[in-house]
């Protein structure tokens, strides 16, 4: 990628990163969606300020063409359409080339979820008799007591947390900061871990990450993520994870068992309330299949 285009990457990524508070993985999307594309643009000898409705157009196609999916398609299209928008706003284009250029048409697919059972043979997999697996333990615990983001409880410091009120202090998306309660349960295994645990981990070295690796900093989200798949496999489940699979099952047990919406909403950090209806439909799913086994005219 030439310098040209670099720079105008890096600023937009800057701008980003000052006015709406992305988070870095969030930038690094961006980053890769344009990056791609002016080289593509490159290869054909043209430019980002240059480029057109149609080179857009061609070059989304050409993705479909070798095996893109119509999500990645879609966010790879709004990465671009919010880079040329800002370079209209900054006057350096008189028209978005990206105005006339539909989005792929997107089905909502419901998030897969764990069943209540699942969750707790999941959470019981870590083996105690080791410091790293009260960790783990803690981190299985605290993510479905409260539904946090990978990204949030892997990068949770220990003074974001106040053992004696049961909450903790999370910052999301765009900086927002929330305060979210613990319920008993992930209380005891985290207070087990913050005494037995983590000291054993840190072997008296000092660090700020509530969940520090053996070398003392913090863990990656694709290091959690790895734990997850070993611990569903010791606990015997088949189906597909992904790395929130225990958020969704946070926010699904607590539907089935009546809580209100907009406390969902506000435990998950969804800013939009649209976001947080998905979950209404995986309850009414399984309403309907409890329905169908059990009712005598199911």
């Amino acid at each position: 990628m030439n310098a040209e285009h670099r720079a105008l990457i890096d600023a937009f990524a800057d701008r980003l990163w000052m006015e709406a508070g992305l988070s870095d993985n969030t930038l690094a999307a961006y980053r890769r969606d344009l990056a791609a594309f002016a080289r593509w643009l490159e290869g054909r000898g043209g430019t980002l300020p240059a480029a057109s409705a149609g080179d857009i157009l061609r070059y989304l196609g050409e993705r479909v063409a070798a095996g893109a999916r119509p999500r990645t398609t879609a966010r790879c299209l709004s990465s671009l359409r919010r880079f040329y928008r800002q370079l209209v706003a900054d006057g350096r284009l008189a028209r978005d080339p990206t105005a006339l250029v539909d989005p792929p048409r997107l089905g909502r697919p419901l998030p897969g979820s764990l069943s209540e059972a699942q969750v707790e043979a999941l959470l019981a997999a870590p083996a105690l008799d080791r410091p790293t697996g009260l960790r783990d333990r803690a981190m299985l615990e605290l993510c479905y007591a409260t539904g946090l983001r990978v990204s949030e409880l892997v990068g949770l410091e220990l003074r974001q947390v106040d053992l004696d009120a049961g909450v903790l202090r999370v910052t999301g998306k765009g900086a927002k900061e929330r305060v979210v309660p613990l319920g008993e349960e992930a209380l005891h295994w985290l207070g087990r871990f913050l005494g037995e645990g983590r000291p054993r981990l840190l072997g008296g070295r000092p660090g700020r990450a509530l969940f520090p690796t053996a070398r003392g900093g913090p863990m990656t989200r694709q290091a959690f993520w790895l734990n997850i798949k070993r611990y569903a496999r010791a606990a015997g489940i088949r189906q597909h994870l992904s790395p929130h699979s225990l958020r969704h099952a946070f926010a699904t047990h607590l539907l089935n068992h009546g809580a209100d919406l907009r406390t969902v909403q506000l435990l998950l950090g969804h800013e939009d309330l649209s976001t947080t209806q998905i979950y209404t439909h995986v309850a009414r799913e399984r309403l309907k299949r409890l329905h169908a086994r059990h009712h005598p005219r199911g």
